[in-house]
């Protein structure tokens, strides 16, 4: 089949954006907390909202990718992220917030779900992997983007008279003037009204999903749920994205509960520095894999985030500051790694497989959410403990993990599947 590397451009770009709108919510916390009032309890429901539509719509939006296809999904997809992000620029309120945010999470459960395959087809298996990896780069550079952008929208808009140049002056007379981070999904619904746009017109190559990539049928599923591996992974990937969010989501609101820092600019800053530090983590993750069991090397971060976010949950500011970043970076190996163990320790169905590891992804709703409710009880420090459990959890699985086929290194001639 021809290749097609404005396609994968294309699915770069998709990343990117689905990156940039998924890793906000941390820095916006805590303006959002004070713009609307409300409790930790409250605020953790916000990436509740988002993040629970993972768990609802993964296994679904590959029933729905088989059937309709690539290009109906990832419009339908935009379509979702537009509606949500238009809502609540529109109606700026907390009841407004938890539908539109289900709707934008949606919307990128799809956008996941169909962009890995049309990658695979457009930049060729032989070169999957190499663009595979080059796409999380791109994810995790808009992640690093997102904060700084939201600092310069809110810096500019806030106390805004005149004078500035033609985005602030056109959001000045759309945001409330107390609401200047609203300004935000102003910039997402054109965002996404240019992607249902570039999708429509564009045309996308022919794909067939490969076996790996079929959701499955119910019999499958099943099989599978009997299956204590199956539980086991699960628990891993909730685990991982319980951990990841769970503190992307609260540095900003941790930094300045108990270090007085500007949640607009050092938050912000923290936050996308906890994103770029995971990305490069993933450089040398590649690195370390080649050389040693990948169960070695989540032991090896997994340990090492749990120190960082023990220094960073008890040291002074600047050493605070520093040690969030540092556990993104040791966090940076554990999906990929957790994920691949997954599908080698069961031998069939990995297409269902890889729809209910997905939905693990839900754990980063009841994380963020567990982590606002104990904050509210006992304070925010005492309910970032929770991520000892899950990080711990995550510990665990480079002990118990007997995968049907190893990693391979330069030590070894295993391959995995």
């Amino acid at each position: 089949m021809k290749r097609s590397y404005p396609i994968v451009l294309l699915v770069f770009l998709i990343f990117f954006v689905i990156s940039f709108i998924t890793n906000i919510l941390g820095p916006l916390v805590p303006d959002i907390i004070k713009g609307f009032n409300l409790s930790l309890t409250l605020a953790g429901f916000l990436p509740f909202a988002f993040f629970v539509a993972y768990g609802v719509m993964s296994i679904p939006a590959g029933v729905l990718l088989e059937r309709y296809g690539q290009k109906s999904i990832l419009i339908a997809a935009w379509v979702l992220a537009l509606v949500g992000s238009f809502l609540f620029a529109s109606f700026p309120s907390y009841s407004v917030a938890l539908p539109s945010l289900f709707l934008i999470g949606i919307g990128m459960t799809m956008l996941q779900v169909a962009i890995n395959p049309l990658l695979r087809v457009a930049g060729g298996e032989e070169h999957f992997a190499f663009f595979s990896v080059a796409a999380q780069l791109v994810f995790g550079g808009a992640s690093f983007i997102s904060p700084y952008v939201y600092s310069y929208l809110v810096l500019n808009l806030t106390d805004y008279t005149d004078g500035g140049n033609f985005i602030i002056e056109t959001l000045s007379g759309l945001v409330p003037a107390h609401l200047p981070w609203i300004s935000l999904y102003w910039f997402f619904t054109v965002v996404t009204a240019a992607m249902v746009i570039l999708l429509a017109v564009i045309r996308l190559p022919r794909v067939e999903l490969k076996d790996d990539e079929k959701a499955g049928a119910m019999a499958h599923y099943r099989e599978l749920i009997r299956d204590r591996n199956v539980w086991l992974f699960f628990f891993g990937i909730f685990a991982y994205v319980g951990s990841e969010q769970g503190i992307a989501n609260w540095i900003s609101k941790f930094l300045e509960t108990y270090h007085g820092l500007d949640p607009q600019v050092a938050g912000a800053s923290a936050v996308a520095k906890f994103w770029l530090l995971l990305t490069f983590g993933c450089l040398l993750g590649l690195v370390l894999l080649k050389l040693v069991d990948s169960r070695k090397v989540l032991i090896g971060f997994a340990a090492a985030a749990i120190v960082s976010l023990t220094v960073a949950l008890l040291a002074p500011a600047n050493i605070s500051y520093i040690a969030f970043m540092m556990v993104g970076f040791f966090l940076s190996v554990m999906w990929s790694i957790i994920f691949s163990l997954a599908l080698n320790s069961v031998a069939k169905y990995h297409g269902a497989f890889s729809g209910i590891l997905c939905t693990g992804i839900v754990g980063g709703a009841f994380v963020s959410g567990l982590v606002g409710w104990l904050g509210d009880s006992f304070g925010l420090r005492v309910g970032m403990l929770i991520l000892y459990v899950t990080l711990g959890y995550i510990l665990s699985i480079g002990f118990w993990a007997k995968p049907l086929v190893e990693n391979a290194t330069i030590f070894s001639g295993s391959e995995d599947r």
